[in-house]
């Protein structure tokens, strides 16, 4: 079963106190990425920034709504506020089950075809269908809530994948804002999908009961109906799902805005579809908070 958030406050002695100090410090140790954890994501950021994703950059640049992302505090970026310019705190998930069966196979010399259903591919065990936090992706997400807690601008909402890890993962950072401020699920934020077992949601109803405090009215289907048995979805495909997402929160009232998301789609963000330098375009690790201003800019030509 994926990890239940609890949000239960009690008061503490100080022996309590020291000793979930001590633990802490403990797991803020055990949240650092180990070589191999690196080194796997070192070639699966290489696998994603391929031909498909330059094609993808030259055609949204002629859809009616461009978006330019700056680094928060670069001071090229244009002041906050209105429609027009917005705070955004993308989270890529902490480390999930299938993060760590891959490093874990990875580590003992274990290759694999990426999107292949072959028995040494870690990705497609039945096992982590929509792969839950481990206790590291639990604790690297905590780390976070120091860092969220400081913006002098807080998040008016919260957007999360309708996966697991990055539900587990926005509930986490953002625990202080719960009950506050709206959680919404929404599909066009989940990871690029399709053979991998670990990137199929479960079913809208069981995440709604193990997540009562999200929003999941957005989800249209009670079963996955974007995942693919029999292939990936193409960078194309995952860039109409990040524009949309970008359209919508255009839209919307809020000025400063959190997202927890996946690895994959972060990267389709910041390499295919917005406008940014080359400071913002790296992988994600897991458990990675990257801070933006984005700016919508609607072209001339729009109809």
């Amino acid at each position: 079963a994926a990890f239940r958030v609890h949000h239960e406050r009690r008061d503490m002695n100080p022996a309590s106190v020291n000793a979930e100090a001590a633990a802490s410090t403990t797991a803020a140790m055990s949240t650092d990425h180990q070589a191999v954890t690196l080194e796997l994501a070192k070639k699966e950021s290489a696998e994603h920034l391929n031909q498909a994703m330059l094609e993808l950059f030259a055609f949204m640049r002629n859809r009616p709504l461009i978006v330019k992302a700056y680094a928060l505090g670069n001071p090229n970026a244009p002041k906050v506020g209105g429609k027009n310019v917005k705070v955004v705190h993308f989270v890529r998930h902490g480390q999930g089950f299938h993060n760590l069966l891959a490093d874990l196979a990875t580590q003992d010399g274990r290759k694999w075809e990426q999107y292949s259903k072959s028995k040494s591919n870690p990705y497609v065990m039945p096992e982590i269908l929509d792969a839950p936090l481990t206790d590291k992706g639990r604790q690297q997400a905590l780390l976070l809530q120091p860092k969220v807690q400081s913006f002098v601008g807080q998040p008016e909402m919260v957007v999360v994948s309708s996966q697991c890890r990055a539900i587990q993962t926005g509930l986490l950072a953002f625990d202080h804002l719960v009950g506050k401020v709206p959680f919404i699920a929404n599909e066009d934020v989940r990871e690029c999908t399709g053979v991998h077992t670990c990137d199929k949601r479960r079913p809208k109803s069981l995440q709604e009961k193990e997540f009562p405090m999200v929003d999941f009215s957005q989800i249209e289907s009670e079963e996955d109906g974007l995942f693919l048995d029999d292939r990936r979805e193409s960078k194309k495909e995952v860039g109409e799902r990040i524009y949309k997402f970008l359209s919508w929160m255009y839209d919307r009232s809020e000025t400063h805005i959190g997202v927890a998301s996946h690895s994959g789609w972060l990267m389709a963000v910041f390499n295919g579809v917005v406008e940014c330098d080359e400071s913002l375009k790296s992988w994600f690790q897991t458990g990675e908070m990257r801070s933006v201003v984005l700016e919508f800019v609607k072209s001339d030509d729009s109809n």
